[in-house]
């Protein structure tokens, strides 16, 4: 099993992600190749898959839209993410992605 990938940062953690837009519905679908892979219900038009992704993980981690970053990938499936005033490990813990097994 994979764990998701995250870099501790001054302050917060990094991670990458896998946006796969127009879903259903939003949620956390996994890990892919240490991706966080994430299904958003919103369209891939004028920012607004980002958008969805950006109130989603605030929600899930708890912490304000504005400590979750897209530094890089916008327009991409790929996108590098920064989530300030969280660890690395309580990342993981909060979006249910710790694959440690016995």
């Amino acid at each position: 099993m994979s764990n998701l990938s995250t870099q501790e940062i001054d302050g917060g953690a990094a991670f990458v992600a896998k946006i796969v837009p127009g879903s259903s519905r939003t949620a956390v679908s996994g890990l892919l190749g240490g991706m966080l892979k994430v299904k958003v219900a919103a369209a891939p038009e004028k920012g607004k898959a980002n958008q969805c992704l950006i109130e989603f993980l605030a929600r899930q981690l708890g912490v304000k839209k504005n400590a979750v970053v897209i530094v890089s990938g916008a327009t991409s499936p790929v996108k590098h993410i920064q989530v300030m005033g969280i660890s690395g490990e309580t990342l993981r813990k909060k979006l249910n992605v710790n694959e440690e097994k016995p």
